[in-house]
């Protein structure tokens, strides 16, 4: 049977929870991505462009640190990257959580929590940014998501 990894970042909350949620259905283990420096609730503010995320998300070169890091990542078959969706894509710490290791002979499996947008190019985007990553397609989750659901959706993938 193939090693699964279900990695997420959350700034609310929301995605933590589908997270938790599919890494159960999946039978998966669980990692946080956890920024270095954690988002205030004045970093998150959308509506002020100077706020930190607001200038991270202007500046596709951005690579907010990652406070620790996955071991041995080539132990897993499957990766799914889990984020809320930030200015119709994946936020700047995915970018670098993306870059930060070897993908060669692992998929990953985008998933995102939003109040409307899609995915929009995330999966193509960290396909580029992921050195030998296979992405899918992904998808967007709701929070009231059932276990059942993603159950379906990892027997979909997980071979």
């Amino acid at each position: 049977m193939s090693k699964v990894l279900v990695a997420y970042f959350s700034a609310s909350g929301v995605t933590k929870k589908v997270a938790e949620k599919l890494a159960k259905a999946a039978g998966a283990d669980l990692f946080e991505i956890v920024p270095e420096q954690i988002y205030t609730d004045a970093d998150l503010n959308w509506m002020d462009k100077k706020s930190r995320s607001s200038v991270e998300m202007n500046d596709r070169s951005s690579r907010p640190a990652i406070s620790s890091k996955v071991e041995n990542i080539t132990q897993y078959s499957y990766v799914f990257v889990g984020f809320p969706v930030w200015w119709y894509r994946e936020p700047s710490i995915i970018d670098t959580f993306m870059e930060s290791y070897d993908w060669n002979g692992i998929t990953v499996i985008p998933f995102a929590t939003s109040g409307g947008s899609g995915l929009g190019d995330s999966g193509k985007n960290m396909e580029a940014l992921g050195n030998g990553s296979k992405v899918l397609a992904g998808k967007k989750l709701s929070s009231g998501v059932s276990e059942s659901e993603l159950s379906a959706w990892v027997s979909e993938i997980v071979k």
